[in-house]
């Protein structure tokens, strides 16, 4: 009895990795039966999935091998083919050759995202992502397909969207430090400031979550790719100081 109690925890967490992996396929046919906005809010749940299963792993001690790997599977359908179809079934398919290469590339650019961080991740910094994470390049397609299909007069704009995902493809694969929020510095000077800026978040996505998402989504890819630019600058100018 003990034993098969063993078995049944040491399942959990993989049933909420096969969750995500399944929300996964069933946007997918959303997508492809031209029900956008269900197919990303279905994305959006495999994300939760997708939380949930590593955190029951550690509370549970079933961490195992095989449980990394079938989550970085998940991962690849839920927030890598997915999304790309998604953004391929609204508009990509609108720009024939160029629709099929930014989605191909998108989840190429994924697949090696997470096989890096397969690699990395032993040895890397808890409190940084080395590339934009493949769940927030998800997310960030999902809200701007939703922000596309709930302003109809951005549709004029498709264009600029496909590119962002390419550009959010390359990002992936990037050298640029994101922060991870794994650890909060919960310290009283920085806890102040964590509780507003969660307040403030919380309140934008209550009045507005389509365009809160999408706010807060694109400012965390923009302010990578902006402190980079400054890291850079004032090398630079070390440099030349020097």
């Amino acid at each position: 009895m003990a034993g098969r109690e063993f078995h049944l925890i040491y399942i959990l967490p993989n049933l909420f990795t096969a969750a995500s992996i399944f929300t996964a396929v069933v946007s997918i046919v959303s997508a492809i039966n031209g029900n956008f906005e269900k197919s990303a809010w279905l994305i959006f749940l495999s994300l939760v999935f997708d939380g949930l299963d590593g955190r029951i792993a550690r509370l549970t001690h079933t961490t195992s091998r095989f449980g990394i790997e079938f989550d970085s599977l998940a991962d690849l359908v839920a927030f890598g083919v997915a999304p790309a179809l998604l953004l391929y079934f609204y508009i990509g398919n609108e720009y024939g050759k160029l629709g099929v290469l930014v989605m191909a590339l998108y989840i190429i650019f994924g697949a090696i995202r997470l096989a890096r961080f397969n690699i990395m991740s032993p040895n890397t910094d808890p409190t940084v992502f080395i590339g934009v994470p493949i769940p927030s390049a998800a997310i960030f397609v999902s809200i701007w397909v939703l922000m596309f299909v709930q302003y109809e007069s951005l549709h004029s704009f498709s264009a600029i969207l496909l590119m962002a995902t390419l550009l959010v493809s390359l990002l992936m694969v990037s050298n640029i430090r994101y922060p991870s929020f794994k650890k909060i510095n919960l310290e009283k000077p920085a806890l102040t400031k964590t509780l507003i800026t969660l307040i403030v978040a919380a309140s934008m996505i209550y009045l507005y979550p389509v365009e809160g998402f999408a706010l807060i989504i694109t400012l965390y890819v923009v302010w990578g790719v902006a402190r980079a630019v400054r890291t850079m600058m004032m090398k630079r100018v070390g440099k030349a100081e020097a």
